[in-house]
């Protein structure tokens, strides 16, 4: 979606469940509105705030009047089966688009040999090894044929949003396939999301980037305070975590890590807003809060 409306809209890292929340981007020409709506990445609940991700993404079924699914050259469709019988019966245009072709070739062969998986290792030595595609080409002709045969409706892109590769012809292709209507969102709006989400998300960003393992998924943030100024902006934003443990990883040896968290999101703050960032940060305990129902509302994962 970043590359589609041309602002960095929605945070973005290598590590799964990078998006929580159902995010607007606004594209304007002379004669084209086209509201694209980033969902959360499909998955099986296992506490509240995933269900609550997953009505978001479930949401996007509903209103949309063109549903792009964007899967990658290495993820296994399987795992997705409940939400792909869903996209089966949609009766709007689906695009499928298969991202990061540019990492085809580079170590990713064994996304063709995922059915052999549960094979047991006694069976290995009597189980004939499939001929495998080697060439980009092949390995992708293999993966699209895979799809078609789960989306037979859907037509299918292949693109690379970080080189840019298709982003064009699908704009083009979004485009012919939208109904005429009036406009939605003013001219000149670029998102539905307010100021304090995108420092919320920013800093959280940072915190998905520098923390391993659980810490990120244990993480919320909230910003407490957000003043603006002609010349400054002033920001006091709040991380809370799940245990007392997950606050001194936060904080880190003689604050040294939180540190490092704060001075990268203001730099991206500052770029973000355009503007000179004054940001404090606190972290605090809240046990509850990804079980929670009314905590899961108080910070907006709330699809109605």
């Amino acid at each position: 979606m970043n590359q589609l409306v041309g602002e960095r809209i929605s945070i973005a890292t290598f590590k799964a469940q990078t998006t929580r929340h159902r995010i607007m981007g606004i594209v304007n020409t002379d004669d084209t509105q086209i509201v694209f709506s980033d969902t959360p990445g499909v998955l099986k609940p296992n506490y509240k705030l995933q269900e609550s991700m997953l009505a978001f993404s479930e949401s996007a079924l509903q209103d949309a009047d063109v549903l792009l699914y964007v899967t990658d050259v290495v993820e296994n469709p399987e795992k997705n089966m409940d939400f792909l019988e869903k996209v089966q019966k949609m009766t709007i245009p689906v695009i499928l688009l298969i991202n990061k072709i540019d990492e085809l070739g580079r170590g990713n062969e064994g996304a063709e040999v995922r059915g052999c998986e549960n094979t047991s290792a006694s069976d290995i030595s009597r189980t004939p090894v499939p001929s495998q595609p080697r060439t980009p080409e092949q390995l992708l002709s293999a993966i699209v044929e895979r799809w078609h045969g789960l989306l037979p409706n859907a037509e299918i892109l292949p693109i690379s949003a970080k080189n840019k590769f298709g982003t064009d012809m699908l704009l083009k292709r979004i485009k012919e396939l939208l109904p005429e209507s009036p406009a939605y969102f003013d001219k000149d709006q670029l998102t539905d999301k307010p100021a304090r989400f995108f420092v919320s998300e920013i800093i959280r960003e940072k915190i998905l980037l520098y923390y391993d393992k659980e810490i990120p998924y244990a993480v919320e943030v909230r910003v407490e305070r957000f003043k603006e100024t002609e010349k400054v902006i002033h920001i006091n934003a709040v991380i809370y975590v799940e245990r007392d443990s997950q606050k001194g990883i936060i904080i880190g040896h003689q604050g040294v890590a939180l540190k490092k968290v704060s001075t990268e999101a203001r730099k991206a703050l500052e770029k973000f807003f355009d503007k000179p960032i004054y940001l404090e940060t606190f972290v605090k305990v809240d046990k509850d809060w990804r079980s929670s129902q009314r905590e899961l509302d108080s910070f907006g994962y709330n699809p109605e």
